[in-house]
């Protein structure tokens, strides 16, 4: 599949004078933008969210994430989930 037929939108938008480009629509729900130079001077702009710090341990535990994409996959099926506890995935330590 080339990459023309993979587009779901084109836009044509102009810089203000400071260069900036307003993106409307496009960046709902985007916290920031990667932008990477493509050959032949286009720009392909990567929409980026953001975690809070406290749950970024989730992402890095393959196990922990397993369970908890699995839990919420069962429930979306109108399955019953039960409760469980993340607490063998935490490294916080008692106050």
């Amino acid at each position: 599949m080339s990459r023309a037929s993979s587009l779901k939108k084109t836009v044509h938008v102009r810089p203000d004078a400071k260069g900036r480009i307003a993106l409307g629509k496009f960046a709902e729900g985007v916290s920031s933008f990667r932008v990477s130079e493509q050959a032949g001077g286009a720009f392909l702009l990567e929409p980026m969210v953001e975690i809070p710090a406290r749950e970024k341990w989730l992402f890095e535990n393959k196990t922990a994430l397993t369970s908890v994409k699995r839990g919420l996959a069962q429930s979306a099926r109108g399955e019953s989930t039960s409760r469980g506890s993340f607490a063998k995935f935490s490294n916080d330590e008692e106050e």
